[in-house]
């Protein structure tokens, strides 16, 4: 199902990781489909409560669990800097979708990095 909300389509996601060379631009360029397979997934799910959507983004959270181990092996990883970078994109993603009182540390509550 292609993305039609016009936040999402004009938003550069991990653009900050994107301009640090720490972060290999293949790596992110997966931790952005990931996001991009979140909005995909509430596009088509449309979520109305909270607890739905907090559901779709702990399975994305997942996704950036397994590939900080790939940032790692190729001499990076998810640290406080790209922590606080990607959590702003899961709140920017819960805001385009009308979840402004998203909660930011519910979002990616089952993170390990």
């Amino acid at each position: 199902m292609p993305i039609t909300n016009q936040q999402i389509l004009g938003h550069a996601f991990l653009l900050q990781m994107y301009e640090d060379s720490y972060f290999p631009d293949r790596v992110v360029d997966r931790g952005k489909a990931i996001l991009l397979r979140l909005c995909e997934r509430i596009e088509a799910e449309a979520p109305s409560a909270l607890g739905a959507l907090y559901a779709l983004t702990q399975a994305a959270t997942e996704g950036f669990n397994l590939l900080d181990r790939e940032f790692v092996a190729a001499g990076s990883g998810i640290e406080t800097v790209a922590r606080e970078w990607i959590c702003d994109e899961f709140c920017f993603v819960a805001s385009a979708y009308g979840f402004t009182d998203a909660d930011a540390e519910v979002l990616t509550a089952g993170r390990d990095w």
